[in-house]
């Protein structure tokens, strides 16, 4: 059994019978997904489901989870989700899968953000070794990448395998910034989101309650003080 699903195991153990269950997106996440139908089978709980991307709904309702909206629930039970980093104060970056903008809607409105990550994935600091995606409408997206190019980082569209832009979920592009680091990510997020043609950006500052790492040595969960929430 590799990390990953050591990792996503352990979080599928918090699911039950009745909750609202935020289905995160990527490969650690989509493994969640597959073992929260397989408890649906075994076990015979009823779950509402609230995908995170068009993956994330399609996995869920081929493994057997009831989908639902998430405006249709004031409040996601828990969501199992991955990341790209965590820092020691378990913020983190998202978004080299593209969902970032969905992941973020679930995430600030779910009462227990489970992420669940391999031991690669911790980091001294943000940007550390992952860019930071930031997701841009597509009108005038180079005028957008100029302006984000501004807060010392060094702005890159993502494109696909055949060299055309990465479209998200949504219809828009994403631009791949790459930091030196991130030493302020609450006061970093702010300024990206506040430049013209910004939808969002990958800094989940403060929204994870709980992180579960998988490494060689075994499994370590860490929480967020709960002055931090």
């Amino acid at each position: 059994m590799d990390r990953k699903e050591i990792a996503a195991r352990e979080a599928v153990k918090y699911v039950e019978d009745g909750m609202v269950v935020g289905l995160g997106s990527g490969s650690t996440a989509s493994i969640a997904i597959r073992l929260i139908g397989q408890k649906i089978r075994d076990d015979g709980i009823d779950v509402v489901g609230i995908p995170t991307s068009t993956a994330s709904d399609l996995l869920g309702r081929a493994v057997g989870i009831r989908i639902g909206e998430l405006d249709d629930h004031r409040e996601v039970d828990i969501t199992i989700d991955g990341a790209d980093e965590v820092d020691p104060r378990l913020n983190l970056v998202k978004g080299l899968g593209g969902a970032l903008v969905w992941e973020k809607i679930v995430a600030s409105s779910t009462r227990v953000e489970m992420i669940v990550v391999d031991d690669s994935k911790m980091v001294e600091y943000l940007c550390q070794k992952a860019p930071l995606p930031v997701e841009v409408v597509r009108y005038s997206h180079r005028t957008t990448a100029r302006r984000l190019a501004v807060l010392d980082c060094e702005p890159v569209l993502r494109t696909t395998e055949d060299g055309k832009p990465f479209v998200t979920d949504n219809g828009n592009h994403i631009v791949d910034c790459k930091f030196a680091g991130i030493d302020d990510p609450r006061s970093m997020e702010s300024e990206i989101n506040d430049t013209p043609g910004v939808v969002e950006n990958g800094l989940f500052v403060g929204l994870a309650s709980k992180v579960i790492v998988a490494s060689d040595k075994g499994i370590r969960i860490f929480e967020r003080a709960t002055s931090e929430l």
